[in-house]
């Protein structure tokens, strides 16, 4: 193990961000999340977690807000259901430079809260 990042989001106070600001849905998730979730009756508890995640792989390269966009993170599910990231532009850059080769992802969340845990590897 070389890191590891968690993250907890409060869907609520997300949910009030998107009704805000409709646009940030496009600035923080790849069209492939915004569309696996879009089946949902209520899609924000999952995008929560998916944010949540991104911050998480930030926190496991031990880097901040700016060092890569939330773009270059994907929360991907494997035909088993699980989660997985999929890293592209400046993260994968980064985690190629520290030497991660893998990540561990964890989801959860409730109706009021989001979490993910990453493991950087």
């Amino acid at each position: 193990m070389i890191r590891v990042g968690i993250d907890l989001v409060e869907v609520d106070r997300f949910r009030r961000l998107l009704e805000r600001r409709p646009k940030v849905r496009e600035r923080l998730f790849t069209e492939y999340e915004r569309l696996s979730l879009s089946g949902r009756h209520d899609p924000v508890p999952g995008l929560a977690a998916r944010f949540a995640a991104k911050e998480a792989t930030m926190k496991a390269l031990g880097v901040g807000l700016g060092a890569f966009g939330f773009g270059d993170v994907e929360v991907r599910r494997l035909a088993s259901g699980a989660p997985e990231l999929s890293l592209g532009g400046r993260a994968a850059v980064l985690a190629r430079e520290q030497g991660v080769a893998a990540f561990a992802l964890s989801l959860t969340h409730t109706a009021e809260t989001a979490s993910a845990v990453v493991i950087a590897s």
